[in-house]
């Protein structure tokens, strides 16, 4: 285990040597660079591609403005400039010789996840002990991208562990949301959400184990699509399963962020299909779909397990308006099955008491964020079944205990049980939702609140139960943003009472009551909010195409390109 003084040393230097690469970037200036900040990944491309622009000029532009996203949201962990502005002399070379596009991302500048290994740079997940051990070959999608004409230009932001939908480590610090600095950009692809959200580049790339593609798009106003796990390789990943190899009880998911679902797409029809060295992802194309002219839409404006706060649910019911008066037909429903999926969710993960994920903390502080996530395990078997009995008896929050009862350490026989329990959740969502109903796609909140300040996952970490359900579930998963917090609309009902139709209590009491409640319209006032459009799974371009029919029926409403804005000039 390493000394205080040697972290503190490993620390220093790795953000100074970020700093060092930071100053290779030129100012942002606004009438030479948002011409090309403003245009989509796909814009970009067709541009290049008549000769009137360069890849290097697209460059430099994305260069200045990642690093004033760094400045204002600290979003940017390794920075590849250099190496970027090599690539993109020789894409320019290329292309005045042959006049050919090198790939579908001929010359789009590419921010992923950090990971991701890229030969050269770290991938330390902001760990201070994986620090100072530069990747020897590129992951399979960044090879992938790379093979496309993508480049890769930076790398950002996660939690320590990637296991918390906030966005801080002890090695590179917070990441602060683009439009509140008050608040979380989510995660665990947070520094993507927060870049993007700012224009600091044209397309990122991260995962998704519980939410961690989608919180962030949702909290940071863009889009992403949380793919069939298997359709996009994960092969050179560093800590794949959320720092724990060999975990695939619930598989992780690969997929982009970007700033529009024609993005979105470009990202699928150029990977899906692409085989990785291990043969392990599904080798199946991107297939086009026609869609009928009349979709069939199912909706829930709750989980059942915590209450959704009238923001989200006004974001999932303007998206139900949109589409009605576009002919489509939205049916509400519910089901019982988020909470037995959120059980099942909390007791595999737990299942080694997150010994091999925190193993990996060395002599860093673990985070706040990860508090409650880790604390059944750490309470003795009396403690914790205390901790129960008093949540279900005096607190009369029998949801709580239900969850919290299942943080502990497995047997394997127990592992194998719960494992079998997700493939019966499996089979139980498609007879009684997909078959039942006759869905093409389905509508939820992306969380019970638009957004959480900063320490918010301390004691909020079950808020992740609204995306966890389709981690389960393996089903592949659009976000659209629709609209933003209104305090003049977005109050909470005077008749709400904490806890009720079996909610839980607890975490309604602390979202909504009390002298400081986290859901604050005034305070989150401006603040992006998004949903969640459901597909089958493989039916992953069915889930594409749906998204431009959402996306166009809400029409224009300030997300995309050039959307952000300061505050300080708001």
């Amino acid at each position: 285990m390493r000394s205080a003084e040697q972290r503190h040393t490993t620390i220093t230097s790795k953000r100074n040597a970020r700093d060092k690469a930071l100053g290779f970037a030129g100012p942002y200036l606004m009438n030479d660079h948002d011409v090309y900040t403003k245009a989509t990944a796909s814009e970009i491309v067709q541009r290049i591609a008549k000769g009137e622009w360069t890849s290097s000029q697209v460059l430099e532009a994305y260069i200045a403005r990642s690093a004033m996203a760094q400045a204002e949201t600290n979003c940017l962990t390794e920075v590849l400039y250099e190496d970027a502005r090599k690539r993109a002399k020789e894409l320019d070379t290329e292309f005045a010789s042959t006049k050919t596009l090198r790939g579908p991302f001929h010359g789009v500048p590419v921010s992923v996840k950090d990971h991701y290994r890229i030969e050269g740079y770290d991938a330390t997940v902001g760990f201070t002990a994986w620090a100072n051990n530069p990747g020897k070959k590129d992951a399979c999608l960044v090879s992938q991208l790379r093979a496309s004409g993508a480049i890769i230009f930076v790398k950002t932001n996660v939690p320590q562990t990637m296991f918390a939908f906030e966005c801080s480590n002890p090695l590179w610090g917070r990441t602060t949301n683009p439009w509140n600095d008050k608040y979380t950009c989510g995660g665990s692809s947070g520094g993507e959400g927060a870049l993007l959200a700012m224009d600091g580049s044209a397309i990122g790339v991260g995962s998704d184990i519980g939410g961690s593609l989608r919180i962030p798009a949702s909290y940071c106003g863009i889009y992403s699509l949380k793919p069939t796990a298997e359709r996009v390789s994960s092969i050179g990943t560093q800590g794949r399963s959320s720092t724990r190899p060999g975990f695939e009880a619930v598989r992780s998911s690969h997929g982009p962020l970007a700033r529009s679902v024609q993005d979105c797409d470009l990202f699928s029809r150029t990977i899906f299909g692409q085989k990785d060295s291990s043969h392990q992802n599904i080798p199946m194309p991107y297939q086009a779909v026609e869609l009928p002219s009349k979709l069939r839409f199912g909706y829930y404006l709750s989980d059942g397990m915590i209450e959704s706060s009238p923001v989200c649910k006004r974001a999932v019911l303007e998206t139900v308006s949109a589409l009605r008066k576009q002919g489509h037909e939205c049916v509400e429903f519910t089901t019982p099955l988020n909470a037995s999926a959120m059980e099942v969710f909390l007791g595999l993960a737990s299942s080694d008491g997150y010994k091999k994920m925190l193993s990996h903390l060395d002599s860093d502080p673990m985070e706040d964020s990860l508090f409650l996530v880790t604390l059944g395990p750490r309470l003795p078997t009396f403690v914790r079944n205390l901790a129960c009995w008093v949540a279900k008896t005096v607190l009369g929050d029998s949801l709580f205990a239900r969850f919290f009862s299942l943080a502990r350490e497995k047997s394997v026989s127990e592992f194998t049980d719960l494992t079998d329990q997700r493939n019966k959740i499996t089979a139980a969502w498609y007879e009684q939702v997909w078959d039942q109903y006759g869905f093409d796609g389905i509508i939820t909140p992306v969380q019970s609140l638009p957004v959480i300040p900063h320490g918010g996952s301390t004691y909020l970490a079950a808020l992740a139960a609204a995306t966890i359900m389709y981690n389960v579930i393996d089903s592949p998963v659009g976000t659209i943003p629709v609209t933003r917090v209104n305090p003049d609309t977005d109050q909470l009902p005077t008749d709400f009472v904490a806890g009720a139709s079996g909610r839980s209590k607890v975490f309604d009491k602390r979202m909504y009551l009390g002298k400081n409640p986290v859901y604050d319209p005034k305070a989150m006032e401006g603040m992006p909010v998004g949903i969640q459009l459901v597909g089958k799974k493989w039916e992953d371009e069915k889930v594409l195409a749906m998204m431009h029919v959402v996306d166009e029926a809400l029409g224009p409403r300030g997300f995309g390109p050039g959307s952000w804005k300061s505050r300080k000039t708001q």
